[in-house]
């Protein structure tokens, strides 16, 4: 059995201070929405006892799904990296980048630079890169993409897409566990994937074992259209949220992963923090394959 772990939207805290010409961009805005809410929203606390149960899990290997920044500060990219240091080593932690990740033009390639060991795939590649364990693929999307003011869209672009097909197709004998940061379905006008009809297509002809995202700190399961069968597309919550605000509290997903091509057995268990007293542990188990 691969035991695989899932955990997105870190939201590394606390944020460095910036400096005045970092705020003169949308990091303006951002920063103002940290200060009046969101640091409030995503604890070290809480993230610091999530990191501490998942490793007490000992899964096999770790899949983060972006947005382990949040104004994508020149600091924040160093710490995101020291970060990953004590989460796992390249070889045991997969990234894949989210719209914080890539806040403003100015960080767009920060992400890959700083992070480039753990988005990289077996041969090099980057996206979309291919990490194999066994039966086990992990194919990694980018969606993140600089974006306007209030903004938090995400676009993976023809080219990205086209190759996903291709991999997806030559993959076929393998468990495939499609990441990427914005969810294929679901989000407003302004927190959409803004060519998910596009990826369902490409999911819908070549078909997929596993979806996981992040970007909307909600845990969620829905199923998207396959070649044969449905393909459970399951959201995480952030791993840093706060108990005490209306999103879903700090969490991730842990998934058991056995078989065969064409009997395939895949379990979810979903661990988190409780509202009532912060403690962490069990909240569901859902058979998603098998």
């Amino acid at each position: 059995m691969f035991l695989l772990a899932h955990l997105s939207d870190v939201h590394l805290a606390p944020l460095p201070t910036p400096n005045f010409k970092e705020l003169l961009s949308k990091r303006g805005l951002g920063y103002l929405n940290w200060l009046r809410k969101r640091r409030a929203i995503h604890r070290a606390d809480a993230l610091a006892a999530i990191v501490a149960d998942l490793k007490a899990q000992q899964p096999d290997h770790i899949a983060v799904t972006g947005d382990l920044v949040n104004l994508s500060l020149s600091n924040e990219f160093t710490l995101a990296r020291a970060w990953l240091e004590a989460l796992g080593t390249p070889d045991h932690a997969t990234v894949v980048p989210g719209n914080h990740d890539c806040y403003v033009r100015a960080a767009a390639d920060h992400a890959v630079r700083d992070w480039g060991d753990y988005m990289r795939g077996d041969n090099g590649e980057t996206f979309p890169f291919v990490r194999q364990h066994g039966g086990v693929a992990l194919i990694g999307l980018s969606t993140a993409l600089p974006t306007l003011p209030l903004a938090a869209t995400g676009r993976l672009g023809e080219e990205q897409l086209n190759l996903l097909g291709k991999v997806l197709a030559a993959l076929k004998q393998t468990f495939r566990v499609v990441l990427l940061h914005h969810p294929p379905v679901g989000g407003n006008r302004f927190r959409r994937l803004t060519d998910a009809s596009t990826l369902r297509e490409v999911l819908r002809r070549h078909g997929a074992e596993l979806v996981l995202h992040g970007h909307l700190h909600e845990s969620s399961l829905v199923w998207l259209s396959g070649p044969r069968e449905g393909i459970p597309c399951i959201g995480a919550p952030s791993a840093s949220g706060s108990p005490d605000y209306k999103d879903d509290p700090a969490g991730y997903n842990l998934f058991e992963i056995d078989g065969e091509p064409g009997a395939w057995h895949c379990q979810m268990i979903a661990r988190g923090m409780s509202r009532a007293d912060g403690t962490i542990g069990e909240l569901s188990r859902q058979l998603l394959t098998g």
